[in-house]
């Protein structure tokens, strides 16, 4: 039996899941073997998470609550790193402070 999981997490981040955004999810979602989905109802339509393409054409503003489903090797894994990711901003508040620092 294949493993499978499944979550739901809100785009808190100002612009949604715009380009950088978008890409961090990607790239991030690329690095598991697993199948991983994305949609912005529990019906769907579901899309590729690793596709920046259809990511960006989602164009879920900030609010949306994005649902998550994986299946394959390391789905719990992949789904638990894309929530976590999407809580923590995409990182964004943390670079943020990097460049106020450095400036």
């Amino acid at each position: 039996m294949s493993a499978k999981a499944a979550a739901q997490v809100e785009i808190k981040h100002e612009v949604g899941l715009h380009a950088r955004p978008s890409v961090k999810f990607t790239k991030l979602a690329k690095t598991f073997a697993a199948d991983v989905e994305v949609a912005l109802t529990p019906e769907g339509p579901w899309f590729d998470a690793k596709s920046i393409v259809k990511v960006m054409a989602a164009k879920a503003p900030k609010g949306t609550v994005l649902h998550l489903r994986a299946s394959g090797e390391g789905a719990d894994s992949a789904v638990k790193a894309l929530v976590a990711l999407v809580e923590r901003d995409f990182d964004e508040a943390v670079e943020g402070e990097a460049h106020v620092r450095t400036a």
